[in-house]
């Protein structure tokens, strides 16, 4: 069968110590769209996520980022996936300025000052640059690792509930920035439970439960968040 999707995950059982926490998952992924994961507390959301990533070992099934099985040691992976599933993944003696520099740096961007700036004014943390990332509160410990994400290339962005912890302005704004990102090209997988954001950004949605895991429209996805 051909590939159709940069992402392609077939048939994949996901969990910890061979047990399963939510039924299968099989989706193909194509470049330049997105796609939304819904589905209650404890369904499986990140757990999918993390093993789309590497992060996790499948139980079963398999992944393969642009035809290859996905490995996150691999150079070619890191540079090509970008990940935001948490908050602490920080340097934690840098400040918030010289944890982005660095990994604006570490992945060849240009004019790597500008590009951070910009993404620290985008973000709202230009009076909180210069703090370490323990100083911060929790909203701006996520809006760091977003900037983290933005302030370097990558051809797949895979986030666990972006809109986690931002205000409604920064929420629509992020929205709307990776919609026009994905319109641009990029790819994003994405866990979320705000129906606004999720109809903004995704294209199709996968449903992740116990009984099976199903793409739906986010039409359709909106009205079971609804429920």
């Amino acid at each position: 069968m051909a590939k159709t999707g940069l992402l392609e995950v077939h048939d994949l059982s996901v969990g910890y110590g061979g047990e399963p926490v939510c039924a299968p998952v099989t989706v193909a992924v194509a470049a330049g769209t997105a796609l939304g994961v819904i589905g209650p507390n404890g369904a499986g959301k990140s757990t999918v996520l993390q093993t789309l990533v590497g992060l996790l070992p499948p139980i079963g099934g398999t992944v393969e980022f642009d035809g290859r099985p996905v490995d996150e040691r691999e150079a070619a992976f890191r540079r090509d996936v970008v990940t935001v599933l948490d908050d602490d993944a920080f340097f934690p003696s840098l400040t918030g300025a010289e944890h982005l520099l660095l990994t604006a740096r570490g992945h060849g961007v240009a004019d790597a000052d500008e590009v951070v700036a910009e993404e620290v004014e985008e973000f709202g943390l230009t009076e909180r640059a210069h703090a370490l990332p323990s100083a911060l509160s929790s909203g701006q410990r996520r809006r760091l690792a977003l900037a983290a994400a933005f302030v370097r290339p990558a051809r797949l962005m895979v986030l666990d509930e972006p809109e986690r912890r931002l205000d409604a302005q920064m929420r629509r704004q992020l929205a709307a920035r990776i919609a026009a990102d994905v319109a641009d090209g990029l790819t994003v997988v994405f866990a979320s439970h705000d129906a606004e954001f999720l109809s903004t950004v995704a294209r199709r949605v996968l449903v992740v439960d116990d009984d099976a895991c199903t793409v739906v429209s986010p039409k359709a996805a909106v009205a079971m968040l609804h429920e």
